[in-house]
């Protein structure tokens, strides 16, 4: 039975839809792609080539081998700049954890419900949103050693008997900075503890209390083994954003990372070598090797927590 003119068309509408489809979809996707390439994927392709190069930025690129590689593992400043990285993000992650869960805990009690709690949601994630310069700055002022509020309070009060100098001890300045982060982030954690916690079914809970067990025996047996894994997903994410800890110690101590350079972070011992010595090839090269430290912390960490889950 042969078709008429119009089902002749209709099919061939139909046959060329899907493709007339897909050719669309991919031009709305060439934006995205040329973007990627040229912000993300070239910048990096571009720092591995140059940690091959001695180079300083401009002009003639040298090829060195694994020169700069070597250069970073025997390099003591890296590895102590490292270490500053860790306790700063150490106290960082265990208040940040720390008040999370706590503040998870009170919020999920019935005991401890009150009227307007979202509105304290929104409060706790708002040290997140804010810019990283004018955290420091904020920071900065409050603890300045002649006019900071926070001397001036405790001195009122007779805590100490002389303004005390905070960003210019090692210990202090390091407190600082923890303590600085883990205020801008525990709301982000606290978020997703309270999400982990409404996703557990209720059924375990009404079960325990009607076995007679307590608040707490509630909390430790049942609550805290099943947010383990969301705890762990947060330490990771944690330190994958802490060992690349740069903004807040470099503008809360300026370009020399002092006091002792006890605030020179890996990455603010990276940007020094590359902006002020105009030592790229060394840089990119420190940039790998802290990309490699990240990924085996990351790869560790999730075999750990898949092991839970197991």
């Amino acid at each position: 039975m042969t078709q008429s003119p119009a089902a002749k068309q209709e099919a061939k509408a139909k046959k060329r839809a899907p493709n007339d489809v897909n050719r669309f979809g991919l031009l709305f996707c060439i934006p995205f792609v040329l973007t990627f390439l040229v912000f993300s994927l070239y910048p990096v392709l571009r720092t591995f080539q140059m940690s091959f190069l001695s180079y300083k930025g401009f002009g003639k690129e040298t090829f060195i081998g694994l020169d700069n590689y070597a250069r970073v593992m025997k390099d003591p400043l890296f590895w102590d700049a490292f270490v500053n990285t860790l306790k700063m993000w150490g106290l960082n992650i265990v208040l940040q954890l720390g008040l999370a869960l706590l503040l998870t805990i009170i919020f999920n009690d019935m005991k401890y419900r009150m009227k307007g709690l979202s509105l304290f949601r929104a409060l706790f994630y708002l040290p997140n949103l804010i810019a990283a310069t004018s955290v420091a700055f904020l920071f900065k002022t409050l603890l300045d050693w002649q006019y900071g509020t926070i001397n001036q309070l405790l001195m009122k009060m007779h805590v100490v008997a002389a303004p005390v100098d905070f960003l210019n001890q090692p210990m202090t300045a390091q407190a600082v900075v923890g303590i600085v982060g883990a205020w801008m982030w525990f709301g982000n954690s606290f978020i997703m503890l309270m999400a982990g916690v409404q996703g557990i079914n209720h059924d375990y809970f009404e079960a325990a209390t009607i076995d007679g067990a307590g608040r707490w025996t509630i909390f430790a047996r049942i609550t805290m083994p099943l947010l383990r894994p969301i705890m762990l997903y947060v330490a990771v994410t944690s330190l994958i954003g802490g060992l690349q800890l740069f903004d807040i110690p470099y503008l809360i101590s300026g370009t020399k990372g002092t006091p002792g350079r006890s605030l020179f972070t890996a990455v603010f011992y990276l940007f020094d070598m590359a902006f002020s010595k105009n030592q790229m090839g060394y840089a990119a090269a420190m940039a790998f090797v802290l990309f490699f430290i990240i990924a085996i912390f990351s790869a560790i960490a999730f075999k750990l927590m898949n092991e839970k889950e197991d």
